[in-house]
């Protein structure tokens, strides 16, 4: 049995969903010989270690009756840096303007040679070239697959189930907000400020949600997808973005008229990264509804590969960063 020490930086909705996972497949990690040890627990304020391993279980009720981890007033960055361990699971918020505390602490845990499992699009989308080339050099498995698609395994699909094939091109819906806004428009064939209320009130878009409608959250995605699977090196700066802020009931009255629905689509294709809304045949298999992703990838031995899967949620979200810790400690 192989123990992997861990810590689990950010304890939001995603944090405290790794945590319950870790929790419920902890007798198939056993299985699989990993044992996996959470050592600390940071979130924004506070932090709870235990180098023996902490009660996972008791961390969650505490942050549920409490609203914080811990009482220690130490950050996820002195944690990487002092706590002995093997494993960053980097969960903190998305910061697209600088990369946040998340490109901070995944720096240092490159710099003390550990293993880094994120959901965090902001420091991929600035600095993607730069982090890769600092986990190669020390020596350091760096997986992000929960960065991109949720549940959906979009990069592990084209990287290891797909190799041997040259992926031409990606193009697919990858956020489920604007997808569940965009459908309720057209099936109330109500106005978007409508949507985005009733989107917020269920939980499903942000209370400020201009990453998700201004499609800069798909953007960030998509230079993920641009450099992992398509080896550009980009950053956001080079995705050409539109949002769907400007979309009306009598747009999506109208091409549901003539057999299309809207869709907030972004593109790969190894020279162009493109977020915009698009007109997608009914039938097309991108025309998924709710808050569901899909992702079809062009490939040059297998054809159209297409997957569809939830995109968003704290489980779901979850179960890509176990699939991750698996992918580098089952052998």
């Amino acid at each position: 049995m192989k123990t992997i020490r861990t810590s689990i930086i950010g304890f939001g909705a995603v944090g405290q969903g790794v945590a319950k996972v870790i929790l419920s497949k902890n007798e198939y990690l056993n299985n699989m010989g990993i044992d996996l040890r959470v050592v600390a627990i940071a979130d924004s304020k506070t932090a709870v270690i235990d180098e023996n391993g902490l009660d996972l279980s008791a961390v969650l009720a505490r942050k549920l009756e409490q609203g914080s981890v811990g009482s220690e007033n130490i950050g996820g960055t002195e944690i990487i840096k002092t706590v002995e361990h093997d494993l960053v699971v980097e969960i903190t918020p998305t910061n697209i303007n600088d990369g946040g505390v998340g490109l901070g602490n995944m720096i240092a845990a490159f710099e003390k040679g550990m293993d880094v499992v994120t959901s965090n699009k902001g420091p991929l989308a600035l600095k993607y070239c730069e982090l890769e080339e600092m986990a190669k050099n020390s020596g350091s498995q760096f997986k992000f697959e929960a960065t991109v698609g949720g549940a959906m395994p979009i990069i592990n699909l084209a990287s290891e189930t797909l190799a041997g094939n040259k992926i031409l091109s990606m193009e697919g819906i990858l956020n489920g907000t604007c997808n569940y806004i965009l459908c309720r428009m057209m099936e109330e064939n109500a106005p978007y400020d409508q949507m985005v209320a009733e989107a917020q009130e269920l939980g499903i878009a942000e209370t400020d949600p201009i990453y998700d409608v201004e499609g800069i959250d798909t953007a960030c995605k998509l230079v993920i997808l641009a450099n992992a699977i398509f080896g550009m090196n980009a950053t956001y700066k080079d995705v050409s973005v539109t949002g769907i802020t400007k979309i009306t009931p009598e747009a999506l009255l109208l091409a549901q008229n003539n057999g299309y629905d809207i869709k907030l689509i972004g593109e790969v294709n190894g020279s162009k990264i493109n977020v915009s809304p698009k007109l997608v045949p009914k039938d097309n298999p991108l025309a998924v509804g709710g808050t569901l992703n899909v992702a079809s990838l062009q490939t040059d031995i297998s054809g159209p590969i297409t997957i569809t899967g939830r995109g968003a949620g704290s489980i779901e979200t979850a179960s890509a960063i176990l699939s991750d810790i698996i992918s580098i400690y089952k052998d």
